[in-house]
């Protein structure tokens, strides 16, 4: 008998440790989890709900809507404020959420010049952002309006003719604030939601950063650095790059390094080439049509893609490539800094490797803990725009 209540006092501590009623928290949604109730208050910021209010969209009247002359026959409720305009050298606040939970969608259609239009991101009580990047190549789109790829990725999705998606998570405990800057010298007009919900946040969850840099024209024999000074813990997630290529050869030879936890001259990731890293192989099946030039298969999945267009090399680039890698699931943990660069690097006669110096631009991602290490300045406003004239001093 002593025994039998021992075996029934076991089972019924291990059935409630083991509760299958602990609470969801709405988060990390996917089809396994879908059918999960969960307390989480799912809320909506766009220019038709600013606040993201219960009860409080699309009450925009003729008198204030930016679309009042579209809507002039129909009045309150029938879309009299789709979007908004940011003047030149405006910061205007695209939303200010209040409480704990997690942005969970981002939609934007953006008419404006891609790379002189900055988003940026401030989690909780934060001064300087956690995200700083041109909205296009936030998006993977870094060669601006009417270069957008198509994207069907986990992380982003581009789609017809400018609708550009991201579905990264990104919690925030206290509050969040996203901004968006107009540093160009043209008003810019845009579309925009940003879906989120308000719910409890794991103690473990860090917060999501995303870093921009570009160098133009890039300098011989040096490494292109992605990303350095990341100090915390955390783990990086992505990676977008955007390759102007100035010749008509292959451009994709250079090794990306991650220099972590307290590497100096050798970093302790290493990969063998830059198609390699974003998961394609042999020039992505590099062939030539019947002018001698290099034609690519593109690609796009879940966790990396391929893109590129051709220019006009006599006063530009040869091609825009546009590249992107996920690491959903395999995250880049690192304990307490991080570095990442990658090599310029294509081939010369003889079968040598050639140092190149193409246009290079990227965007970083990664989570981790606060406080971050702020941010290197953004390139200036003219080492930003993307020219039509080709500085390469090589051509």
């Amino acid at each position: 008998m002593k025994k039998l209540f021992i075996l029934l006092f076991t089972f019924i501590f291990f059935i409630g440790c083991n509760d299958k009623s602990e609470k969801f928290n709405g988060l990390d949604m996917n089809m396994g989890n879908l059918f999960r109730m969960s307390d989480a208050k799912t809320r909506s910021i766009s220019p038709e709900n600013f606040t993201g209010e219960k009860g409080k969209g699309g009450m925009a009247t003729l008198e204030e809507g930016n679309a009042a002359h579209a809507a002039r026959d129909l009045g309150q409720g029938w879309k009299v404020n789709p979007y908004i305009f940011i003047e030149p050298g405006e910061e205007f606040i695209l939303a200010e959420i209040e409480g704990e939970g997690s942005i969970q969608h981002i939609w934007m259609t953006p008419v404006c010049d891609y790379r002189l239009t900055i988003l940026r991101f401030y989690w909780d009580d934060e001064t300087e952002p956690s995200v700083e990047v041109p909205v296009g190549d936030f998006f993977a789109s870094g060669w601006g309006m009417g270069f957008e790829p198509q994207i069907k990725s986990l992380a982003v999705c581009v789609n017809p003719r400018s609708g550009l998606n991201s579905y990264w998570q990104m919690p925030f405990r206290k509050k969040c604030k996203i901004t968006m800057e107009n540093i160009n010298d043209k008003k810019a007009r845009i579309y925009y939601q940003i879906d989120y919900t308000l719910t409890d946040v794991p103690d473990d969850a860090g917060y999501f950063h995303a870093q921009f840099n570009r160098l133009h024209p890039f300098p011989s024999k040096e490494d292109y650095t992605i990303v350095d000074n990341i100090k915390g813990k955390g783990q990086y997630v992505g990676t977008y790059l955007a390759r102007g290529a100035y010749d008509a050869g292959w451009w994709g030879e250079g090794e990306i390094k991650f220099f972590m936890d307290g590497d100096t001259e050798f970093p302790t990731i290493c990969g063998t080439g830059e198609e390699d890293y974003f998961c394609g192989s042999y020039c992505y099946r590099n062939r030539k049509d019947e002018k001698g030039i290099m034609q690519y298969d593109q690609f796009d999945s879940p966790y990396t893609g391929f893109h590129y267009f051709k220019d006009n090399p006599e006063i530009s680039y040869e091609t825009k490539i546009g590249q992107y890698r996920w690491h959903i699931l395999d995250p880049i943990r690192f304990e307490t800094d991080l570095k990442v660069t990658i090599q310029s690097l294509g081939w010369q006669s003889g079968g040598r490797y050639l140092p190149l110096q193409d246009d290079m631009a990227s965007v970083a991602f990664w989570y981790q803990q606060e406080p971050h290490n702020p941010f290197p300045d953004l390139p200036s406003k003219e080492k930003l725009i993307i020219k039509k004239e080709n500085p390469n001093p090589m051509k």
